[in-house]
Order: C-alpha cells, then sequence, then structure tokens
C-alpha cells in the first residue's frame, strides 16, 4: 500500500497516510479538524521487487557455446560434406 501525502488548506499543516489505493482520499484534518486536506502529488518510490529474481543478471545475454546452471548442452549442428562425383 502506498504512503500519501496531505496538505491543509485551512491551517498548513502536513501529513502522511498510508492508505490503499482504493481508499477515497481524506478530507478532514487532525489537527485543525476542518475538512481542508487536499493529497499532495507526489513524485511516489517508483517500483519495488521483492524476492528472488529480478537482478541484471537474469537478463544477461548467454555466450555461446556455454551452458549456465548444469544444463545440457545442445548438440552441434551437423554440417553435411559433399563429395565430388568423381570420387565414386
Amino acid at each position: 500500500m502506498p504512503t500519501y501525502e496531505y496538505l491543509c488548506t485551512k491551517c498548513g499543516h502536513e501529513m502522511e497516510a498510508f492508505q490503499s489505493m482504493k481508499d477515497e482520499p481524506l478530507k478532514k484534518c487532525p489537527a485543525c479538524k476542518k475538512n481542508g486536506l487536499k493529497r499532495k502529488v507526489g513524485g511516489g518510490a517508483g517500483l519495488i521487487f521483492k524476492g528472488t529474481g529480478f537482478y541484471i543478471t537474469d537478463y544477461k545475454k548467454k555466450s555461446h557455446g556455454k551452458s549456465e546452471g548444469g544444463g545440457e548442452k545442445a548438440a552441434p549442428a551437423k554440417t553435411e560434406t559433399k563429395t565430388p562425383a568423381a570420387a565414386k
């Protein structure tokens, strides 16, 4: 849940509120008890990924011929060599 910043237009009180995105914005100032709170527009904290993964190495280009993580290597492609017809 995000933290929203509020400013009271009546008394100038500033506060933060931890709310769900579905909740209505707060209106009543806890300092002056008047309906003057306005939600401030903030830049936010950006995306936060929690848990394992989401590392730069997860998207690293894998070099050819090397197998990472103990997986099986792909068999090299067989090239077909043609012998001249006179060699028969």
